[in-house]
């Protein structure tokens, strides 16, 4: 019987030649990724890189005060530890895992190793981080001119495109933080959705019924990501099997 796990299902690993890719598969390390787990904290030594399979990661900043804010997410479109390739080995924001799956995690001195040969993997992580800092700035650009429900509405699209499910495991509560709004606004808005039957919220659980209304709701923010990833990285581009309404 097959595994049900594999290193493939991380697009940029699936994007790799086969000679460059059967030199990481052996130190590629299958591990689980629970919700609410620290991959790093601000100022840490990376230790490994992990390339989400199944599991969603939110790269987010945490304020004095205990506020947080997610600049992007990463899920199996990506790596988690970028930093490890440009040069810093610490980032001042946090990785932590906001939808729980598996991730294959690469130590350090591995990627570096393979990153300094200036092949095929060196070209992809150098776009793939082009992509997320458009990821980062779009982010930004969202939380300050749009509204709680476009917001809303762009979180949800782009979770769900790294989801193998319609169904989200997710409570208002961790949105509001990864949104950096008030949980009331979430549960304004998330009703407001659920009147209009495009999804169903229920136990921490929500179901997209509609996909094409979120997509109608949105701001561009969703489109300008989707469409720098799709560009800088279209060996890794697969088409999303959620519901499209």
């Amino acid at each position: 019987m097959s595994s049900p796990h594999n290193p493939h299902q991380n697009h940029l690993l699936a994007a790799l030649p086969a000679a460059e890719f059967d030199r990481l598969s052996p130190h590629l390390e299958l591990v689980p990724m629970l919700l609410g787990q620290m991959l790093y904290d601000p100022g840490e030594q990376l230790q490994h890189a992990y390339f989400p399979t199944t599991g969603i990661v939110s790269l987010h900043y945490v304020t004095e005060s205990g506020a947080t804010a997610e600049s992007a997410g990463v899920g199996n479109e990506g790596m988690v530890g970028i930093s490890l390739v440009t040069g810093g080995n610490t980032t001042s924001s946090s990785a932590v895992v906001h939808t729980m799956g598996h991730a294959y995690r690469l130590d350090r001195h591995i990627l570096k190793q393979e990153f300094t040969r200036a092949g095929p993997l060196q070209g992809l992580l150098l776009r793939y981080t082009q992509a997320l800092i458009t990821h980062m700035m779009q982010t930004a650009a969202c939380t300050r001119h749009h509204s709680v429900e476009q917001q809303l509405c762009r979180w949800l699209l782009l979770t769900l495109d790294r989801s193998p499910s319609h169904v989200l495991v997710m409570t208002q509560e961790l949105i509001a933080r990864m949104l950096g709004v008030r949980r009331e606004g979430i549960t304004e808005y998330a009703g407001e959705l659920q009147r209009a039957g495009l999804i169903q919220y229920r136990r921490g659980h929500i179901t997209v019924i509609e996909r094409s209304g979120l997509e109608n709701r949105v701001c561009e923010c969703y489109a300008v990501v989707k469409k720098e990833f799709d560009r800088l990285l279209p060996s890794t581009k697969v088409v999303s099997g959620s519901p499209s309404g």
